[in-house]
């Protein structure tokens, strides 16, 4: 019983990895397929290019008050609730004012004695005063009668202040909206004690109201990219919450001074958002776009097409393309001058034409029969020693290593042959080439007017 178990084990085992091969090659296969039949050149067209800066940000109301009562005491009455609109002058909230009216009872009686209290030491004041014009009473009965008038006056004035204090107090229980707003949140209840906005907790927020229909986006522009805005520019929004959405805005305020958000040094700016929608509501994320630069129907080819290298023997940084023969399947290194360019495309200023083929990939060195500069001047191209590599595997006589023949030869390479082989194919289609060679948006990009692929550009 052991023995058929182990049997069966085995054949699944096999079948499995029967599976997994035969898996295997029909992969290598497809990629094969695709790989030669991907595209590998490109005309040269006229389009419209154009670049723009794309930054993130959280639409905020340009207006919000958390609103606080200014003396102490318990909710009464909560006229709006979470969402409502509320017209300026319109009441928020009232508070119990029950004991502030009978403190008011007691001011209006402290004001009366001491009316009484005036009255009376007027009186005795103009007697004792006519008496003491009269050589009647003495100067010392005159002073007294004097200072009991004027201390009574003091009482009067101090009973007036009071009053005046807890009436002021009363008209402090309703609170009403400062302007036109909406109600973003209420967090408190009828009946709830709250402080006033004098004592040093800063007071109870009985709710938070803001201005919908005013809003903006406090954004954090990248250094790199604040220098290509400027105020009052206009930029269009999207709102990813809202699909199909996008809505126009200004820029209204750019920070002075630079500061540092998740790590990255930028500098803090204002939007506008000029028309506003009801679906927008604070809190939302939207996107920046900035328009920077563009072009309209200009000479325009692929980024994929556009290769910069540098040139250690005139210490510069050269952009080119490869150019195809019409004759023949040769190409021609042609020096080139780029300007703005957006995700896909490059503006080329000089050097190519529109109908001019171009390669979206390095062609083998033996396809390029000489370089062009940018004045028009022929440079022909130093003859290639014969690759080792393509002689040892070349099966086909064809002077170049074809899919087939590679996929034939990989379990025959040594490891040195592996390493070089996959630094040619990286060098060959943009993976990292060696000498600072490489397409535009790494550190030889073309022409300043856009960096395709950084932070959110577009």
């Amino acid at each position: 019983m052991k023995n058929v178990l182990i049997i069966i084990i085995g054949i699944v085992a096999a079948y499995l990895g029967y599976l997994q091969f035969g898996g295997d090659k029909k992969q290598n296969a497809s990629n094969a397929k695709a790989f030669k039949q991907r595209k590998t050149t490109s005309e040269i067209e006229a389009r419209d290019i154009n670049f723009s800066v794309t930054v993130a940000g959280e639409i905020s109301p340009a207006e919000k008050v958390s609103v606080r009562p200014e003396v102490n005491g318990k909710i009464a009455e909560l006229a709006v609730d979470i969402s409502d609109y509320v017209a300026k002058g319109d009441l928020l909230f009232r508070l119990d004012d029950k004991d502030i009216r009978i403190e008011i009872d007691s001011r209006k009686k402290q004001i009366d004695s001491a009316n009484l209290n005036l009255t009376q030491a007027q009186k005795e004041f103009e007697r004792s005063k006519q008496l003491y014009e009269d050589d009647l009473v003495s100067k010392e009965i005159f002073e007294t009668s004097k200072n009991k008038f004027e201390l009574s006056e003091i009482s009067r004035d101090r009973a007036q202040n009071d009053y005046d204090l807890t009436a002021e107090k009363l008209s402090k229980t309703s609170v009403v909206a400062p302007f036109d707003c909406t109600v973003l949140s209420r967090p408190v209840s009828i009946g709830q004690a709250v402080s006033g906005s004098g004592g040093q907790s800063g007071g109870t927020e009985v709710m938070e109201v803001a201005d919908l229909k005013n809003l903006i986006i406090l954004s954090h522009v990248n250094q790199a990219d604040v220098s290509r805005m400027k105020k009052n520019q206009n930029v269009s929004i999207e709102i990813e919450a809202v699909a199909d959405l996008v809505v126009e805005g200004v820029v209204e305020r750019i920070a002075p001074q630079a500061t540092i958000k998740s790590g990255i040094k930028g500098f803090s700016t204002k939007i506008r958002l000029l028309n506003t929608d009801s679906r927008v509501i604070p809190g939302m994320t939207a996107t920046i776009n900035i328009p920077v630069a563009d072009s309209k129907g200009v000479v325009a080819a692929r980024l994929a097409s556009i290769f910069t290298e540098r040139n250690e023997a005139e210490q510069k940084t050269e952009t080119y393309a490869y150019v195809k023969n019409k004759e023949n399947d040769s190409f021609v290194k042609q020096m080139i001058e780029v300007g703005v360019n957006d995700l896909n495309f490059a503006e080329v200023l000089r050097g190519l034409k529109i109908g001019d083929v171009v390669s979206l990939e390095k062609p083998d060195d033996e396809k390029v029969t000489e370089t062009i500069t940018l004045d028009g001047k022929k440079v022909a191209i130093e003859e290639k020693k014969e690759d080792p590599m393509i002689a040892k595997y070349d099966t086909n006589g064809n002077g170049k290593l074809d899919m087939d023949e590679l996929m034939a030869a990989r379990d025959k390479m040594t490891d040195e042959e592996k390493a070089s082989l996959r630094e040619k194919m990286m060098k060959r289609f943009g993976g990292g080439r060696p000498g600072g060679s490489g397409r535009p948006g790494g550190s030889g990009r073309p022409g300043g007017g856009g960096r395709p692929g950084g932070g959110g550009r577009k």
